[in-house]
């Protein structure tokens, strides 16, 4: 590992360790929990995926899903924490770090109640083992914590890569069951709610729009008429001011909507 790799590792290292004081030795039910957010966070799937769970106390994977060899070419036993920190793009080296310590920061003063109700996501570039670069959604939620402690998270990566090719990585917090979001948080700025466009059926509808879905099976999954599904398409497009699915999509990546 190369100094600046060293030297990334342990100033993240730091960051995490500002939510966490003890040792999460113990599953705390983590299993049940697992498969809990592993379906809530399968609900908006845009592309080929895989998952893993993050030990914050140690700063290390415990677990890293199959689906790794599809999106990066390792297998699971290859990756590590080190490793995926050695592979992120250079330039967005720096992102990720601001990233983490934005989420940290608000997940530390968040109402015990409310940490279940938000999830938060940024994308970054990642070398895969064919040397090529990936662009990943990459999605949290906490999955083991207390009422002093956070000790584990349920991390998913997915590739967007052709869905967002290039630009500048966009990173948000995601409020669930009414809680405000934040879009595309601006890192040095104060986080303050942002105005989400969209209400939470058509939320619902755009979701299942970038992951390719047609409006009968929009309209099969979320059991409401193919009318009613093209009235909600309609107003997406209009509300993004998109003329065509495919620039829904892009605006909705780089507003960091979904």
């Amino acid at each position: 590992m190369s100094n600046q790799n060293a030297s990334l590792y342990q100033s993240a290292k730091k960051i995490w360790r500002t939510v966490v004081k003890e040792d999460p030795g113990r599953p705390h039910e983590l299993e049940l929990q697992f498969e809990l957010h592993k379906r809530l966070l399968h609900l908006f799937q845009p592309g080929t995926y895989y998952y893993y769970v993050f030990n914050i106390f140690k700063a290390e994977l415990e677990f890293v899903s199959p689906g790794i060899i599809t999106v990066l070419g390792y297998t699971p036993e290859e990756m590590n924490i080190l490793r995926l920190l050695d592979i992120l793009h250079p330039q967005d080296k720096p992102y990720f770090l601001e990233f983490e310590r934005r989420i940290t920061e608000f997940f530390s003063k968040l109402p015990f109640e409310k940490i279940p109700k938000y999830k938060m996501q940024y994308d970054l570039r990642m070398k895969a083992k064919d040397g090529r670069y990936i662009r990943l959604l990459h999605q949290a939620v906490q999955i083991d914590y207390d009422e002093k402690n956070y000790y584990r998270t349920l991390d998913i990566d997915t590739d967007i890569t052709h869905i967002k090719p290039e630009g500048t990585p966009c990173f948000s917090i995601i409020g669930l069951d009414g809680e405000p979001s934040y879009f595309n948080i601006n890192t040095g700025v104060d986080l303050s709610p942002s105005a989400d466009p969209f209400t939470p059926k058509e939320r619902e509808v755009l979701k299942l729009v970038i992951s390719c879905c047609s409006s009968k099976e929009i309209a099969e999954a979320l059991f409401i008429s193919l009318h009613t599904v093209n009235a909600h398409r309609k107003n997406i497009l209009r509300k993004a001011q998109a003329r065509t699915p495919q620039e829904l999509i892009r605006k909705a990546f780089e507003a960091g909507w979904v």
